[in-house]
């Protein structure tokens, strides 16, 4: 190709990897976010069904639901955790493809933000993923609750078993 040598072709590739590497991230964190959304929407769809069962339910079953009711709030609060950090790192992530951007005029300045602006992306990603790790231990803690108070309550001979809440 006339005008280019090829190390101007390996600058040109060097750069177009560059460029690419927040994309693929940016990608990653829109999954993370739509898995997380899509989760904090079923523990809502929970809290309105535990909520409605509350309302009409006997006083034995009261504190049952009232317990279920507080668990589903603090796996809400992990997930907003999750949700925040994941946009974060999205934030974070997009200032490194705009660093990369302003990065052809090659100031250590540059450099530096770069550095720290992808660096702190990696950092919530990880934290955002920690915080879904956590969140989906809570929902299965808390079926392993419910699936022991069915038994129990199975197991019980004066017939007081607990609503199914699942």
């Amino acid at each position: 190709m006339p005008g280019f040598d090829s190390s101007s072709l390996e600058n040109v590739i060097h750069v177009i990897q560059v460029a690419l590497t927040p994309v693929f991230l940016l990608t990653a964190l829109a999954a993370l976010l739509n898995v997380f959304s899509t989760r904090l929407g079923r523990v809502a769809d929970r809290v309105d069904e535990v909520g409605a069962r509350l309302q009409s339910a006997p006083a034995t079953d009261a504190e049952f639901l009232s317990a279920r009711l507080d668990y589903l709030r603090r796996r809400s609060i992990v997930l907003d955790v999750a949700v925040v950090l994941a946009t974060i790192a999205g934030v974070a992530t997009s200032g490194a493809a705009l660093v990369l951007f302003v990065g052809a005029l090659g100031a250590a300045v540059v450099r530096s933000m770069l550095f720290v602006l992808f660096g702190g992306a990696l950092l919530f990603a990880i934290a955002a993923l920690f915080a879904f790790a956590v969140e989906m231990m809570m929902a299965g803690r808390g079926l392993r609750a419910i699936v022991r108070s069915h038994e129990k309550g199975a197991a019980d001979t004066n017939g007081d078993r607990r609503p199914n809440i699942q």
